[in-house]
């Protein structure tokens, strides 16, 4: 019996007095999976001239984003000695991602009741400002706050432009658009690094924040003259704050703080079996289990309802994104580290080193984007990104210290691993949208969002536990061959600030030490290597479907949630018509 697909005009509740309108209809789509099955060509098309206005300062805020991902990384080991400060190694990077992770999840509510546009501008001018006190900060601390707030920013700007890109086009073209957007990526991405050991080199690090500024400018104004996007119905803010899920914004925020505060002081500021570390542990998991609670029983407006978690495939797409952002991130931060440890490069080169993973995973992700929109179907893109991805970084733990000078085998090594992880970042969004409600964009975007950062903040950390941990453990060997003062230097916790000390031993010397961080980041490796077997075996427990050119119109404003809400009850009402 062919399967029917129910669509049916809803009349929302009649609002209370503080709404803004007294009655809404909407077209609620009650089976995804159907919708997903469509082939009918799209209801709406938009014209080349509006799809350029949109795009243009999309790929703007994309460009943005991109170079501030990069461009920082050649310059961490120079900040961390100008600021005389090891530990900053990991806090320079964990407080943006930190910060990026806990905000993640509520800007896509937030833009659900004020509208895309007004929060893009919101997230642009956070990050403008962040920058600034970046560039200005006289301390760590300083630096950090900005760091900190940077993340802030850049978690609103890279929500806003997956979700208007995914309200504005089909199910099926979305990975098209998408694959502009990683374009430009590739392109910020890719000369990001090299900018930032540039300007380390000669200038300072301080101008990696300052380029942000004139480039931050033009993309607001062109976002806010520029950026055509439906508007809600006027919304005043305090009915649109009231409207927003506060007791789960503060448990996710409270509970992703914990978690990723522990994972930052654990062996690093303080024991991972200090009481510290370990009430944040249990807290912020225990404050994690609350929210869901929470989320699927109490809260009338959720961030995460229980609804975009349906079946273990669309589960299993939520943990691909997850851990193969694990992998990238943890190769991107490591990778500099290696060059100008174990290589002997300077910032400028090591920023170049890392340009073919990133570039590799720019164009796979562009192309894979191409491929899903030609078939409709994202299952063999996966299948296929994984098996890059496992050769390739299973190739990292093969370098052999002897031949470290053989940068053609790091180079395809990096360009495997980016490749697969780059040809899996649209099909996992789409396999979690296909089986999601119409209304649920911006929430399945904001929890792919904050699974991926929540990976990411991880990575580090644990990259950088199991860095300090093998220098450690090889202190001894360091001290029998340097003598105690020397080796002293380069422990642990001062490997990672220490790396232009390696250029003032002699030859020998410096053999000695850069077998030590070579061996230590072996074992680093070999991790990675372990996450992206992860990544494959939930793969394989994410199911396909043929992707939809049906687009229809994005729901806005405070009157959503009543739609929301109505849309269980519709469905019960019509299980009995469908078989």
């Amino acid at each position: 019996m062919a399967t029917q697909t129910q669509t049916i005009s809803a009349v929302a509740p009649e609002p209370s007095p503080n709404s803004t309108s007294n009655m809404e209809t909407v077209t609620v789509s009650l089976n995804p999976g159907a919708t997903a099955q469509d082939d009918s060509p799209s209801a709406s098309s938009m014209s080349k001239r509006d799809i350029a206005l949109l795009l243009s300062p999309l790929c703007l805020s994309v460009l943005l984003s991109s170079l501030d991902l990069t461009i920082l990384t050649p310059s961490v080991p120079s900040i961390v000695a100008d600021f005389s400060s090891p530990q900053g190694y990991i806090w320079i990077g964990s407080s943006f991602i930190l910060a990026h992770t806990a905000s993640t999840p509520i800007w896509g509510a937030v833009s659900d009741i004020f509208g895309r546009k007004p929060i893009m501008l919101l997230s642009q001018a956070i990050f403008f400002f962040a920058s600034l006190l970046c560039a200005l900060a006289e301390n760590m601390h300083a630096l950090i706050i900005g760091r900190a707030w940077q993340g802030v920013g850049a978690s609103g700007m890279g929500m806003m432009v997956n979700v208007i890109i995914c309200d504005s086009f089909s199910m099926r073209d979305r990975g098209l658009y998408l694959a502009v957007t990683s374009g430009v990526w590739a392109l910020g991405s890719a000369i990001g690094p090299v900018i930032g050991g540039v300007m380390s080199t000669k200038l300072s690090w301080r101008w990696c924040f300052w380029i942000n500024l004139p480039i931050g400018l033009v993309v607001f104004l062109t976002i806010l003259v520029f950026l055509p996007l439906p508007s809600p119905p006027k919304t005043p803010i305090l009915t649109g704050l009231k409207a927003l899920d506060w007791s789960g914004s503060i448990l996710i925020i409270s509970g992703a703080l914990m978690i990723l505060l522990a994972l930052d002081f654990g062996n690093v500021i303080l024991a991972w079996s200090s009481p510290t570390v370990v009430n944040l542990l249990v807290f912020g998991i225990l404050t994690l289990v609350l929210f869901f609670v929470n989320e699927w029983k109490l809260a009338p407006n959720p961030i995460f309802p229980a609804r975009l978690f349906p079946n273990l495939s669309t589960i299993a797409a939520y943990g691909v994104f997850a851990f193969d952002s694990f992998v990238f991130i943890g190769l991107a931060y490591y990778l500099p580290l290696y060059s100008q440890s174990v290589l002997g490069a300077n910032a400028l080169l090591s920023g170049v080193h890392l340009v073919p993973l990133i570039v590799s995973c720019s164009l796979s992700a562009a192309f894979a984007g191409v491929t899903i929109q030609k078939m409709g179907r994202y299952l063999p893109v996966m299948y296929a990104a994984q098996v890059f991805l496992m050769l390739g970084v299973g190739l990292f733990v093969s370098l052999d210290f002897k031949e470290r000078d053989n940068l053609g085998r790091l180079f395809g090594y990096e360009i495997l691993a980016g490749v697969g992880v780059g040809m899996n970042i649209e099909g996992p969004i789409l396999a979690a949208q296909a089986a999601a409600s119409d209304l649920d964009t911006a929430a399945v975007i904001a929890a792919m969002g904050f699974v991926r950062s929540m990976a990411t903040a991880v990575s580090v950390v644990a990259g950088g536990v199991i860095f300090q941990n093998g220098m450690d453990g090889r202190s001894a060997w360091l001290v029998e061959r340097l003598g105690e003062e020397v080796a002293r230097g380069f422990g642990g916790g001062r490997a990672a600030g220490s790396i232009e000390k390696i250029g003032l031993l002699d030859e020998q010397q410096r053999q000695v030490v850069r077998s030590t961080y070579f061996e230590s980041l072996r074992m680093v490796w070999v991790m990675y290597v372990a996450f992206a077997g992860l990544a494959t075996l939930f793969t394989l427990l994410v199911r396909g479907q043929k992707l939809s050119r049906e687009h229809k119109e994005v729901v806005l404003g405070v009157e959503r949630g009543h739609v929301t809400q109505l849309q269980p009850q519709l469905e019960l009402q019509l299980e009995p018509h469908r078989g």
